[in-house]
C-alpha cells in the first residue's frame, strides 16, 4: 500500500519554527522517514527569525518557552531574564538543529507556492519558488498561527521619505535611536517595542487603535539558585503545564472572584500584579475573569486604577483606560503605562482622531495635526491562524482547494486535519488550543507522529477525518467560546483585526489538559472521526 518508492520523501514540512524542527525530529529521527523541510526565511526559527523589532520577546516565562522533550538540553541551557529575548529564542532553536543534526534536512531560502494531492498516486506535489517541485506522502503544515503580517493600506502610504516597517519583518540595518518615531497599535508586539523604543528614540508617538489591559510581566534577572532549582523540577513543571489550561507554568485558581471578600479579591490582584505576568493575572487569580462578567470588571477596574495611579498625565491616563471586557490575549509588558511619563513619548488616540493620511513628513491625523517622523512602525499584528494557508494554493482531492474548503471561515478536525485534504497535517491550524505555543506545539506534532506510525504500521494508503467530524470540532470550539467573554471583544484571536472580516472562531478555548484527554479519547476509539484509507463515499458523507 505504501507509496514509498515513487516519492522523493517520506514526509515534507513547511516551516522551520518550533513547530517545524520538533515535526522534522519526531518524523525523522524516531519514526525513520526521510523529510525535508522548507523555509523561505535565510536561518530556521519561524517567527522568531522574523520579529527582530526593539523589544521582541516572550510573553510566557522562559522555563516554559521551550520544548520539553530534550531534558539534557533543559539540564544546561540558561538565559539572563525571567522572559526570553527574540535573540535568547532564536539562539536555542539553533542550538537544538545543531544538538540534533536537523540542518542537513532543512532547505532554506526556499518559499514553498503549492501543494497539490494527487488521488491516483497517493502523492502530494510540492512546489517551490525556486521552481523545484518534491513529491511526498505526508505534507506537514507548521506556518505558524502568527506568521503573515497584517500591513493597513493607508492614504498616501507610499508617500512617505522616512522608513516603513512592518514588527514582524524588521530589517537589520534600521536603528531608531534618536529618531522621531511613529507607531501604530498597541497589542502585545506594539507595546513591546513602545517600552523599547521609548528608551532610544528621540520621540515616540504612539498611534493607539484601541487601549488595552496591561500587567506587569515582572521580569527581572536571574542567577544560578534559579536554575539549580529549576532543573529538580522539571518533571513537576512539564506534568503540571500539559494538565493546565493555558500552560505557562503556574498553578491556575479554582476560586471564582465573587467567592471572596472585596478585599480578598485586591490582595489576590495586587500579589499577582506583583509578580508579573498576564497569563497568571487573567488565569491564576481567579477561576472565572473570562466567563463571569461580574469578576471581569473587578479585574478590569483593578488595572484602569493602576493606570490611573502610574501614569501621570490626566489626559494620557484617560485615552490609555480600556472600555471594553478584559477579554483579549493577555498582555504583560516590564514598564508599558511608565513609558508614557517620558518626555519624549506622546500618545495619539486613534479613536478620537483617526488617520486621514499618511504624508511625505510624516502621519496626518482627522485633527489636522502632522505628526512628523522619521520612521513609522506598523505593529497591526497579523492575519492569524488562516493567513498563511490562505497565501499557499493547496488542493486536496477531486482538485478542491484549501481556500473552496474553507470559504469564508476556516475550519479543522482538532486543528489538525482537514476533510478532503488525505496525509495533509497541520500545527496549529485553525482551531487549535488556546495556550502557550510550545507545549501545545509539542503536543500537536506529537499527535501527528502517532498518525503517521500508525498510518505506516497499518500500510494504509491514507488518513483524513470525516467532513462530519470536521464539522462537530467546529461546532464545539464555538460553543466553547460562546460561553465566554473572549468573543464579546474585537480581537485578533478571533479575526476581528482585518477589515471586512467577520468574526470566526479561530482557538479551542477548553484549555490544553482538556485537548490533551479529547486526543486520548480519539486515539483510543480507534482514531475516531477518522477515515483510515480511501472510503471516498464516507468523505463526503
Amino acid at each position: 500500500m505504501s507509496n514509498k518508492k515513487n516519492a522523493d520523501f517520506d514526509a515534507i514540512v513547511i516551516g522551520a519554527g518550533f513547530a517545524g524542527i520538533y515535526a522534522l525530529y519526531k518524523l525523522r529521527n524516531e519514526l525513520g522517514l526521510s523529510v525535508r523541510v522548507f523555509d523561505k526565511a535565510g536561518g530556521v526559527g519561524g517567527t522568531w527569525y522574523w520579529n527582530r523589532y526593539p523589544g521582541a520577546m516572550s510573553d510566557s516565562e522562559g522555563f516554559i518557552y521551550q520544548y520539553s522533550f530534550d531534558r539534557d538540553l533543559l539540564r544546561e541551557w540558561t538565559w539572563e531574564k525571567r522572559y526570553l529575548s527574540q535573540k535568547e529564542i532564536l539562539a536555542y532553536l539553533e542550538r537544538v538543529v545543531e544538538r540534533h543534526d536537523l540542518s542537513e534536512d532543512i532547505q532554506l531560502r526556499t518559499s514553498v507556492e503549492s501543494a497539490v494531492y494527487d488521488e491516483t498516486e497517493g502523492l502530494w506535489t510540492v512546489a517551490t519558488g525556486t521552481g523545484e517541485a518534491f513529491t511526498s506522502r505526508y505534507v506537514v503544515t507548521a506556518l505558524g498561527p502568527l506568521s503573515t503580517s497584517h500591513f493597513p493600506d493607508f492614504k498616501g502610504r507610499d508617500s512617505f521619505e522616512g522608513r516603513i516597517v512592518h514588527t514582524g519583518s524588521w530589517p537589520d540595518d534600521l536603528q531608531i535611536e534618536g529618531k522621531r518615531v511613529g507607531v501604530i497599535g498597541t497589542g502585545s508586539t506594539g507595546t513591546q517595542f513602545v517600552c523599547a523604543a521609548a528608551k532610544v528614540a528621540g520621540h515616540l508617538t504612539v498611534f493607539q487603535r484601541t487601549p488595552q489591559y496591561n500587567v506587569p510581566s515582572g521580569n527581572a534577572p536571574l542567577d544560578e539558585d534559579y536554575f539549580i532549582k529549576l532543573r529538580e523540577d522539571y518533571d513537576r513543571i512539564w506534568d503540571q503545564a500539559k494538565k493546565s489550561r493555558v500552560a505557562c507554568g503556574f498553578e491556575e485558581s479554582q476560586t471564582a472572584a465573587m467567592s471572596v471578600s472585596a478585599s480578598e479579591r485586591q490582595r489576590v490582584f495586587q500579589e499577582n500584579w506583583e509578580r508579573g505576568n498576564g497569563f497568571r493575572f487573567m488565569f491564576g487569580t481567579f477561576s472565572d475573569l473570562i466567563f463571569d462578567p461580574e469578576a471581569n470588571k473587578e479585574a478590569a477596574d483593578f488595572i484602569k486604577s493602576k493606570i490611573d495611579e502610574i501614569v501621570e498625565d490626566p489626559e494620557t491616563a484617560r485615552k490609555l483606560q480600556p472600555t471594553d471586557y478584559y477579554a483579549k490575549r493577555p498582555i504583560c509588558n516590564e514598564d508599558y503605562y511608565e513609558s508614557y511619563n517620558r518626555e519624549n513619548v506622546s500618545l495619539v488616540s486613534l479613536k478620537e482622531t483617526p488617520i486621514r493620511e499618511i504624508t511625505p513628513k510624516g502621519l496626518v491625523t482627522e485633527d489636522g495635526v502632522e505628526h512628523e517622523l522619521d520612521v513609522l512602525v506598523f505593529a497591526t499584528g497579523f492575519e492569524a491562524v488562516e493567513g498563511s494557508y490562505r497565501q499557499l494554493d493547496i488542493r486536496g482531492r477531486g482538485g478542491v482547494t484549501l481556500e473552496e474548503h474553507w470559504g469564508d471561515a476556516p475550519s479543522s478536525y482538532l486543528g489538525v486535519n482537514v476533510s478532503g485534504f488525505p496525509n495533509m497535517f497541520m500545527v496549529y491550524g485553525p482551531n487549535s488550543v488556546f495556550s502557550n505555543l510550545p507545549t501545545a506545539i509539542e503536543t500537536q506534532v506529537e499527535w501527528i507522529t502517532d498518525l503517521v506510525s500508525m498510518v505506516e504500521e497499518r500500510e494504509l494508503p491514507s488518513i483524513e477525518p470525516t467532513l462530519k467530524a470536521e464539522e462537530e470540532w467546529t461546532d464545539l470550539c464555538a460553543e466553547i467560546a460562546g460561553n465566554s467573554l473572549f468573543p464579546k471583544v474585537d480581537s485578533w484571536i478571533f479575526g476581528a483585526n482585518i477589515p471586512g472580516r467577520k468574526k470566526r472562531v479561530l482557538f479551542y478555548f477548553a484549555g490544553l489538559g482538556n485537548y490533551r484527554q479529547k486526543l486520548r479519547d480519539v486515539a483510543e476509539a480507534d482514531y475516531e472521526g477518522f477515515l483510515l484509507g480511501e472510503d471516498r463515499e464516507a468523505v463526503s458523507a
